[in-house]
């Protein structure tokens, strides 16, 4: 599952990204810095990665705390994924969000 979603977040193309209004209002030129920041993410621990998924993280940008989480849909991205370690059935979805807005 962590290469998966490492893989996804590195290249979010194969899904889905979004950012909610709090991340928005930070302004338009900190939106690519704090996914560049998303994607090179790797300060994984027992703590804070227990599962070892790599599908949660927390960082900071401009003295803003941010989370960003991945999601596992269906291909039509109504439900839950059956199965998330198979992409052919799997949508994934990164949201990142002021921690504020958790």
């Amino acid at each position: 599952m962590a290469q998966l979603n490492d893989a996804f977040r590195r290249r979010p193309s194969t899904g889905t990204v979004v950012c909610t209004d709090g991340v928005f209002a930070l302004g338009q030129k900190a939106l690519p810095l704090i996914v560049k920041l998303v994607q090179a993410f790797d300060a994984f621990t027992p703590d804070n990665d227990p599962h070892g998924e790599h599908d949660f993280g927390a960082l900071s940008f401009g003295g803003e705390r941010l989370f960003w989480k991945i999601d596992y849909f269906d291909r039509e991205m109504r439900f839950a994924s059956a199965d998330p370690l198979d992409p052919s059935v799997t949508m994934r979805l990164l949201t990142i969000m002021l921690a504020s807005e958790y």
